[in-house]
């Protein structure tokens, strides 16, 4: 049972209604976590806006799902590692590539220091080392690469923890068990 019930499009408001259809009408259907969320149809827009600008980075759509992966598996959220299981093979990561990130981890050796860097500003509350950093640089992230990783660790955090604080009940299908 979840502490922050989901808003159903029969309940909504007009403003809640509005957002849920337009996710509705995108996805097929509305995610439980934007269905929570969307009792403040403020902070879901904020997020949503926050999330279309991002992709518009330099960051890739592997890179994204990575970072994702990593810190939802650091912050202990099913929620999030169930969804991002999904979007992570829809952004053309393979089912090993999404373990090895949620292990901190990447066959590619650029990507592995992506994620090792997210998980550190994650671990660090954003303050990861100068050698950490230094490693990034060196693998050839630019300094907006460097920016939108702790964008991304941000808003990650915010969905695991909204997650954490609502007990959202996952509705895709659950990420494997890392052995």
């Amino acid at each position: 049972m979840s502490v922050i019930n989901p808003v159903s499009l029969e309940t909504a408001s007009f403003d809640q209604k509005k957002i849920l259809e337009g996710i509705k009408a995108k996805m097929g259907k509305v995610p439980n976590i934007y269905a929570t969320i969307v009792h403040s149809p403020t902070t879901l827009e904020a997020m949503m806006g926050y999330s279309v600008g991002l992709k518009k980075g330099v960051l890739t759509p592997q890179e994204i799902e990575s970072i994702a992966l990593a810190v939802a598996q650091k912050n202990s959220c099913d929620y999030c590692l169930a969804a991002h299981t999904l979007m992570g093979k829809a952004a053309g990561l393979s089912p090993e590539d999404m373990l090895l990130a949620r292990k901190e981890a990447a066959a590619d050796p650029k990507r592995q220091v992506l994620v090792k860097l997210a998980v550190e500003i994650t671990e660090t509350k954003g303050r990861p080392t100068h050698k950490s950093l230094e490693a990034f640089r060196k693998a050839g992230y630019s300094d907006a690469a460097l920016v939108e990783v702790v964008a991304w660790v941000t808003f990650n955090i915010f969905t695991n923890y909204i997650n954490h604080v609502a007990e959202t009940e996952i509705d895709f299908p659950e990420a494997p068990e890392i052995k």
